[in-house]
């Protein structure tokens, strides 16, 4: 994300200052009709930093587009994770029970494609 300029503060600063009755909404009409609306359009999970040991081709492949390669290496998993849990049809519950499963030393997904 790009940092904000000082006119761009200076305005963030005169807008915290007003108070809510203060602000002229005129120029923004009401939204009455959300038909078109997407839920979920603007959300952005929280990041976390983690070390991971990849092959050192995968790594040459995700790096070959240049900047971005974390990013695009999220945007893979991300959509593996959404594929997987929509066709096995986890809910939060089961994906926790399988947790558990594998603490006990159950099955796991894996040992039972094998």
């Amino acid at each position: 994300m790009r940092k904000l300029t000082k006119e761009q503060k200076r305005d963030i600063r005169a807008i915290t200052a007003k108070r809510d009755e203060d602000i002229d909404f005129s120029d923004a009409p009401a939204v009455v009709d959300w038909s078109g609306a997407e839920i979920g359009k603007f959300y952005r999970p929280a990041k976390k930093p983690v070390t991971m040991r990849l092959d050192s081709d995968v790594i040459a492949w995700l790096k070959a587009d240049g900047r971005g390669y974390q990013t695009k290496a999220n945007w893979l998993l991300r959509h593996a994770m959404l594929h997987y849990t929509r066709g096995k049809g986890l809910s939060r519950r089961e994906g926790s029970r399988r947790k558990a499963a594998q603490k006990r030393g159950g099955p796991t997904e894996r040992q039972n494609f094998e």
